[in-house]
C-alpha cells in the first residue's frame, strides 16, 4: 500500500510543471501536430503525389492572384494546355511523326489535353507542384533527419560521457582528446568535409553526417554529470554490493542524468533540422527525387529573382514555426525537469 505523504517522483514534479507553463503547452502542442503530420506523410496518407504537376508554372497562391495577367480566369478555375506549342513562327519539325501517333493510339492519355489550375492553396513551383504539398513532404524529410541524427548523436555523447566521466584516468584523457579535436574544427567546416569526403547525397548520409558531428555538446554534459556522481553514497554501496561497472553507469547513475540528456536531445533536434536546411540549401543534402525545406529554399532563390516568392515563404515559415516551438519547449522542459526547483 503506497504511503499517503510520499513524495511525488522527478517526471511526476516535471509533468505537473510544464502543464502550469502555457508557452510549454502550446510549444508542445505544435511539436504534437508537426510529428503527426509526418507520421501521415510517411504512412502515404497525405502528400504522396507531392511530384504531381497539378498547376501551371508559377501558379500564384489564392489570395495573391497574378494582377498582371490580364487573360487569367477566375479563381479556382482550371485550363487545358494546348498541344501545339508557339514556336515563333516556325515550324515543328515533329508534327507530322507527332500526329501519326496519335492516330494510331486515339486512346492514348496522353494525346487528351492535360487540365492544371491557375492558382492553387499557397502557389506552385516552376514545374506546376503543390506547393502546400511540398512543404507537408518537406517536413517529413527534415523533421525525420532532424529526429534520428539527433538521437544518434544522443547516444554516441552518451556512451562516451559516461564511459569517460566514469572511469576517469587515460580513458577520461583520450575521449577529451577527441572531443577536443572534433571542437577545435568550426561545425559547419566539418559537416561539409565530411560531406565531400563521402561523396554521396541522401537522407541517410546527411544523419550519419550530423550525428558524427553533433555528439560533443551531450558528451560534455553527461562527462560532468558523471563525474559528480561517482563517487557519491548511492554509486559507492551499489559497488560494495557486487554491482559491475556497467550496470552502476547504466542502471544507477543514468537515470539521475537522463533530466540532462532528455535537454540536449531537444536542443539537437532543433540544430539539426536548421543544419539539414542549409546542407540542402547549399547542394549537400538530400537528392533531387527527394523534397525537404532545404531544397525546397534552394528552388526558391532562383524564383524570388522572377518575383516568385510563395515557396520562399512557405517552406521559411514551416520552419521558423517548428524551431520557435522546439526551442520553446527545449526552454520549458530545462525548467521543468530542474531539480532545485520546488514544485
Amino acid at each position: 500500500m503506497a504511503q499517503p505523504n510520499a513524495s511525488p517522483g522527478l517526471w511526476t514534479l516535471a509533468w505537473r510543471r510544464l502543464k502550469r507553463d502555457r508557452v510549454g503547452m502550446v510549444s508542445l502542442a505544435v511539436v504534437v501536430a508537426y510529428l503527426c503530420v509526418v507520421f501521415l506523410a510517411l504512412g502515404g496518407w497525405i502528400a504522396k503525389d507531392w511530384t504531381r504537376e497539378v498547376g501551371v508554372n508559377y501558379a500564384p497562391p489564392v489570395f495573391f492572384p497574378d494582377d498582371q495577367d490580364e487573360t487569367a480566369i477566375p479563381l479556382g478555375k482550371s485550363v487545358a494546355l494546348p498541344d501545339q506549342v508557339d514556336l515563333y513562327g516556325l515550324q515543328d519539325p515533329l508534327a507530322r511523326q507527332l500526329e501519326a501517333i496519335r492516330a494510331r493510339h486515339p486512346d492514348d492519355a496522353r494525346s487528351t489535353p492535360e487540365r492544371r489550375q491557375l492558382t492553387l492553396p499557397l502557389g506552385g513551383d516552376k514545374w506546376g507542384h503543390d506547393v502546400l504539398t511540398k512543404v507537408i513532404k518537406g517536413s517529413e524529410t527534415s523533421i525525420l533527419v532532424g529526429l534520428i541524427a539527433a538521437i544518434l548523436a544522443t547516444v554516441l555523447g552518451t556512451v562516451m560521457g559516461a564511459v569517460s566521466g566514469y572511469f576517469g584516468r587515460w580513458v577520461d584523457d583520450f575521449f577529451n582528446w577527441l572531443y577536443g579535436v572534433f571542437t577545435s574544427i568550426p561545425y559547419l567546416l566539418l559537416i561539409f568535409a565530411i560531406a565531400a569526403v563521402l561523396q554521396q547525397k541522401g537522407v541517410s548520409t546527411i544523419i550519419l553526417i550530423l550525428g558524427l558531428t553533433g555528439w560533443t555538446g551531450v558528451f560534455r554534459l553527461v562527462r560532468a554529470e558523471y563525474l559528480k556522481h561517482k563517487s557519491r553514497e548511492y554509486v559507492l554501496a551499489a559497488g560494495a554490493m557486487g554491482a559491475s561497472h556497467a550496470r552502476r553507469m547504466f542502471i544507477h547513475i543514468l537515470p539521475n542524468t537522463s533530466h540532462v540528456i532528455l535537454v540536449q536531445l531537444s536542443q539537437n533536434v532543433v540544430g539539426f533540422i536548421k543544419s539539414e536546411v542549409i546542407l540542402s540549401f547549399l547542394g549537400f543534402g538530400v537528392p533531387v527525387d527527394v523534397v525537404s525545406w532545404g531544397s525546397m529554399l534552394n528552388e526558391a532563390q532562383n524564383e524570388l529573382i522572377l518575383g516568385k516568392w510563395w515557396q520562399l515563404a512557405a517552406a521559411g515559415t514551416a520552419m521558423a514555426i517548428l524551431v520557435t516551438a522546439f526551442s520553446l519547449l527545449t526552454d520549458a522542459l530545462r525548467d521543468a525537469l530542474d531539480p532545485k526547483l520546488k514544485y
